[in-house]
């Protein structure tokens, strides 16, 4: 272990407040909320005489022209925010309640006036550093329901509107297109990087970057029959792709999808025939399903309908399991039948749905696209050095080809913030509800053209730090009296430079030898440490992988045991060792498994393995020390033998019971006694029914779905895996489950011990050799071969005015400071929020050091430390202008799924949506100019913000349905936990590249499209994948040399129903869509497994599942209409 220095000593620990005052209560009647946008339009934030001036921040904004009278609630999200005095804690520190937003901007309002101060609001609590267990309180009872609006006694005294053809003209009379909004004129810290970004782009005229497709100057949509979401209009009717415009009332945020956290909101409740429209003396049927607007594509059909056309949702026909919802007047919301005449999915033809003339279609091009904005981002990088010499920089996006030159601050790919621009004070972080934290993925690759971290040694003295917060040296220490002192950078103590490490000073005050030391000039390097930070003063041994097969019934009967037996023989070869390394130093042990245990000598003096067996598994060791953990090459043939007998000797055996927790001892006791750190790699098939410690039985009840008890659900029975977990972290064992189940197996509690011991779980359901088996040893190269290091502890110190007090990963915390894992790996990274203790310096920044202490491959103790510094600013529009959208995500979607284990999903969800609307409102309030209502203000930095905060919601672990398997969403929900940033944003938003018109003479990939159903066409070919899932889709009408050239049939009705692979044929379109495959597979840090899919055939449904634009299958809006809703939320908020 390191010294105490390391992990106890630092900075003095602190006792901080923080009181949650409930806030004050926000206007939110269904009355007061917008209702039928009929457009919108983006406007600069650059006036034309400014467009050059880049002291002013850049956004977007979009006008919502609207109705002022509405229903509340939208496609499963709540109307405003609960009843009055109801309240709902955010996440961060810095996501309570904030002061409330009394009055929409003004022009008196411009950027860099930030409100008064809120210490009121903040710090009043005294509480141990880290812990937060008020962070997730649950809401009031009296909380409104996710998706119902408030119900009200009163009727609709709304006046009578005006003609429907008078509505029309006064609407498009009031649009604005292509007007500039005036930027603020306040001044902006100059101390920092200037970022140099081209103006917004402007609505109705093209792009002003050449890369980028013009924008139609005409709002119009394209015709209707190239628009497979909306039905086609009928003879006299508005277009079915929205709510009639001759009806106010039956405006609002589109309701039609289904509620993300209860029944369905088919539509408002309907007394009798719209407004406006003669009744025709035919009962009314309702309004046209509110999901039926066409302001975002639409998912395929959803549970409970038949689908028409284009899936829409039949009005009142909720999910499964729910009722129709009574309507304010008494009755059920009228709605479409199945079976009655119409148009397809349910739409009633009567009169009163005839009025009136076609609406004029939202463009879903208008709104801001994360494809668009990652080849916007690519565009800037091409040929340019992304060099760390600036404070405070803003790096490209993870999705971005760059090459990184440090020069005094870590690589991106080590560390990325959610701002890079701290607030000064802790008034400013609550008002803007923007968490502070930076995500650090410590031992993450680094391609061929950037250099390796130099290793540093500074002898027996171990690496010279600060005496008093224990601060490595590094470019931030200011070196005086000639180099006889340095004050550190993190606490301003002056320290005395040690004599074998002096050196004199230039005429500027640098040392001398200041480019020959890496650790003063570059931002991230290693040192070489002493005894002092080894366990027990001795030098560590080199690892150990054992490798632990269940041989019980179902794996033998799948061929998996002679599948792994046969990969073992390979895969050893090739077992992960240090650079310049000739062969690799870490040993191997193997074990079988079933009710009992099987250990194997394999000692390289012996002719034949040996096997004992340990059958009392409540008292489980180990019952051999030499032999059992050995040098591959030196066992080599011993291996062998082994492994070609182990298939064999249990071929006929019935068990089929099967114990995991004693498993899990029995590696531990083994790494103990070898007195060496390493990882177990288990192969397990069911849930562990057999009698020994760690039993575990069903605990799966869909009854809790949707209900407070849902959290249960996630979290692990804890007992005897609580304790196994901290003995695992104790020993430095590491964790990696291979389960291949075939019904529930527990996996929130079977994989608690991997998800705190830094270790990974892969699932493969009902899993068979011939489809899955190279699914699976793919994996399991990337998990053996992967860079890693053991038995590490991480420490992260700041400067002074703000620390680090949360943590999120796949880590073990016994105190506040110290982040402790068995293992980390490339793949592995760990968030870390940040709280004010004090005000922050405009002049002196804000600065984080991460110190790892892990042992390598070749059982070498090393320390390996980033270095990073942002800048401070007392202007709200200096942070958002540095903020970061992809790690803004990674924050957001790790406090969610832990937030799950203590609140009902349907809270989460509503925080979520809150918080969203709080940031946005803060920004537009104090950093953007003064505009109407209707527009709605994105910062530039994060215009493509609400798509991600959609798409998280949809997420399996957040979606309360009786359809997702438990074990799905319970895996998700841990897998994340341990994610960087760039798996965060591509599982969020997976990448959708079309293949049909691929050059095949370039090398490059194509340039992937929006993820939504619009995209698609019926004559295509497409690839969709999210680092987890891979799908080929293929249209309806995909050419036959097409199909000829990639499947060798003549047509796509002869492909076999789940096919999961590409024939290898000799043809340049077939190596060339085999190539895009291969290397996305190799890319990315887990294997896929292809999955091909035709168009409208069942399989389908699961594609359609990841096209996060649409409005979800089991739950959630599309992102139009999240945008929309989110927009009503911030108009509350501001009035």
């Amino acid at each position: 272990m390191p010294p105490s220095s390391e992990r106890s000593t630092g900075r003095p620990a602190r006792v901080t407040a923080a009181e949650r005052h409930s806030p004050k209560p926000v206007g939110c009647s269904g009355a007061q909320t917008p209702a039928l946008w009929r457009s919108l339009t983006w406007h600069s934030a650059f006036s034309a005489g400014d467009r050059h001036k880049r002291t002013l921040p850049r956004y977007y904004s979009v006008s919502f022209w609207h109705e002022e009278r509405a229903q509340a609630g939208m496609g499963g999200y709540q109307g405003g925010f609960g009843p009055p005095g109801a309240t709902q804690p955010l996440y961060g520190h810095y996501g309570g309640q904030a002061q409330p937003f009394n009055a929409p901007p003004t022009a008196g309002m411009m950027n860099g006036m930030h409100p008064a101060p809120a210490s009121a609001q903040y710090g009043q609590i005294a509480q141990q550093n880290g812990a937060h267990p008020h962070r997730f309180a649950a809401p009031p009872a009296s909380a409104a329901g996710y998706g119902q609006p408030p119900q009200s006694s009163y009727n609709n005294m709304a006046p009578q509107p005006p003609p429907a053809t008078q509505q029309i003209t006064n609407q498009m009379n009031a649009l604005s297109m292509g007007n500039y909004a005036p930027g603020p004129q306040s001044p902006v810290n100059t101390g920092g990087q200037q970022h140099l970004q081209r103006p917004a782009p402007v609505m109705g005229q093209p792009q002003m970057h050449p890369q980028s497709p013009p924008m139609s100057p005409q709002m119009t949509a394209p015709p209707m029959a190239s628009t497979p979401m909306s039905p086609p209009p009928m003879a006299g009717a508005p277009p079915m792709g929205g709510p009639s415009m001759d009806a106010p009332h039956m405006a609002g945020p589109p309701m039609g999808a289904p509620s993300m956290a209860g029944p369905p909101m088919g539509g408002p409740p309907m007394a009798g025939p719209p407004m406006g429209a003669p009744s025709m003396g035919a009962p009314s049927m309702g309004a046209p399903p509110m999901g039926a607007s066409t302001m975002g594509g639409m998912a395929g059909p959803f549970p409970g309908s038949a689908p028409g056309v284009g899936g829409f949702q039949q009005a009142g026909l909720g999910p499964q399991g729910y009722p129709q919802q009574p309507g304010q007047f008494g009755g059920h919301m009228a709605g479409p039948q199945p079976g009655m005449p119409g148009m397809p999915g349910g739409f009633p033809s009567g009169p009163s749905q005839l009025a009136g003339p076609p609406q004029k279609k939202l463009d879903p091009d208008s709104i801001p696209s994360p494809t668009q904005v990652i080849e916007e981002d690519q565009q800037r990088q091409v040929g340019k050095l992304y060099v760390t010499d600036v404070r405070g920089q803003v790096p490209p996006l993870v999705t971005t080809q760059f090459t990184v030159q440090d020069q005094g601050n870590a690589s991106p790919r080590f560390m990325r913030c959610t701002t890079y621009c701290l607030p000064t004070t802790a008034d400013l972080a609550k008002q803007s509800q923007v968490p502070l934290a930076t995500i650090i993925k410590p031992l993450a690759r680094l391609p061929a053209n950037e250099a390796p971290l130099h290793v540093v040694n500074h002898g027996e003295t171990g690496p010279v730090r600060c005496n008093r917060c224990k601060a490595y040296i590094c470019p931030y220490m200011q070196f005086t009296e000639g180099g006889r002192r340095f004050q550190c950078g993190f606490c301003n103590c002056i320290n005395e430079v040690p004599m074998f490490y002096f050196q004199h000073l230039d005429h500027m005050g640098r040392r001398v030898d200041f480019n020959q030391r890496p650790e003063l000039c570059l931002g991230s390097y290693e040192f070489e440490v002493t005894l002092d930070y080894c366990k027990n003063n001795k030098p560590p041994n080199p690892p150990a992988f054992i490798f632990m097969i269940d041989v019980s019934y179902n794996n033998i009967k799948s061929g998996l045991v002679q599948l792994i037996c046969n990969e073992l023989k390979t895969l050893l070869e090739n077992l992960p060792k240090e650079d310049g390394s000739e062969s690799s130093v870490i040993k191997v042990g193997f074990v079988t498994y079933n009710k009992i245990l099987h250990f194997y000598n394999v000692k390289s003096a012996l002719a034949q393995p040996q096997m004992m067996v340990v059958s009392d598994t409540a008292e489980m060791f180990v019952p051999l020390l030499d032999g059992f953990l050995v040098n591959y090459q030196e066992s080599k043939a011993v291996i062998y033998n082994l492994l070609d007998q182990i298939p064999d000797m249990f071929a006929n055996s019935n068990e089929s019971e099967t114990v995991f927790a004693p498993v899990i001892q029995a590696g531990v006791e083994a790494l103990k006694a070898a007195e060496c750190s390493g990882k177990l790699f288990i192969f397990q098939s069911a849930m562990p029914t057999a009698e020994a410690p760690g039993k575990l039985k069903n605990r799966d009840d869909k009854k809790l779905i949707n209900t407070d008890k849902e959290k249960t659900l996630f979290q692990p029975q804890k007992a005897v895996y609580e304790q196994l977990a901290k003995d695992c972290v104790a020993t430095g064992c590491s964790v990696d489950l291979f389960l291949f189940p075939s019904q529930y197996v527990d996996l929130a509690t079977m994989a608690s011990i991997p998800s705190h011991t830094g270790g990974s779980v892969y699932k493969y359901i009902n899993f068979q050799v011939e489809t899955d088996g190279e699914h699976f040893l793919r994996d399991l190269r990337k998990d053996v071969q992967k860079p890693i290091g053991f038995d590490a502890v991480m420490r992260v110190r700041t400067s002074t005015g703000f620390r680090a007090t949360d943590f999120f990963g796949a880590v073990h915390m016994n105190n506040t400071t110290d982040v402790e894992m068995a293992s980390v790996d490339c793949d592995k990274a760990v968030t870390v929020e940040f709280k004010h203790d004090d005000s922050l310096g405009e002049d002196a920044g804000a600065l984080i050091q991460c110190a790892l202490l892990y042992t390598t491959l070749s059982g070498q103790r090393r320390l390996r430390i980033h270095n990073l510094s942002l800048r401070c600013s007392s202007q709200l529009q200096d942070m958002f202008k540095s903020c970061e959208t992809d790690s803004l995500v990674n924050f957001f979607a790790k406090s969610a799924y832990r937030a799950v284990l203590k609140q009902p999903v349907k809270s989460v969800r509503e925080i979520l949506v809150n918080q969203t609307a709080h940031m946005l409102a803060c920004y537009r309030k104090n950093c953007a100019s003064a505009s109407v209502a209707s527009q709605l203000i994105l910062p530039d930095t994060m215009k493509v913000f609400p798509v991600y905060m959609n798409s998280l919601m949809k997420s399996a672990p957040l979606v309360a349905s009786t359809e997702l398997p438990t074990d799905d969403r319970a895996q998700q929900r841990l897998s994340v936990v341990a994610m960087g940033v760039e798996e965060t944003q591509l599982l969020l938003y997976p990448r959708l590249v079309p293949l049909h018109n691929v050059d095949l003479g370039s090398e490059a990939l194509p340039a992937p499209v929006r993820c939504s159903e619009e995209r698609l066409s019926d004559c295509g070919l497409f690839l969709l994948e999210n680092g987890h899932s891979m799908f080929l889709w293929l249209g309806q009408g995909c050419p036959a040399e097409l199909i000829q050239g990639l499947f060798n049939l003549p047509s796509l009705a002869h492909l076999q129903p789940n096919t999961s692979e590409l024939p290898a044929l000799d043809n340049p379109l077939s190596k060339k869509i085999r190539s895009i495959i291969d290397n996305l597979l190799e890319k990315r840090p887990n294997s896929m497994k292809l999955q091909i899919v035709r168009q409208k055939d069942k399989p389908e449904i699961l594609f359609r599942q990841f096209l996060v634009e649409d409005k979800a299958l089991y739950s959630g809006a599309s992102y139009m209409d999240f945008l929309c809703f989110v927009h009503r939320e911030i108009r509350q908020l501001l009035s």
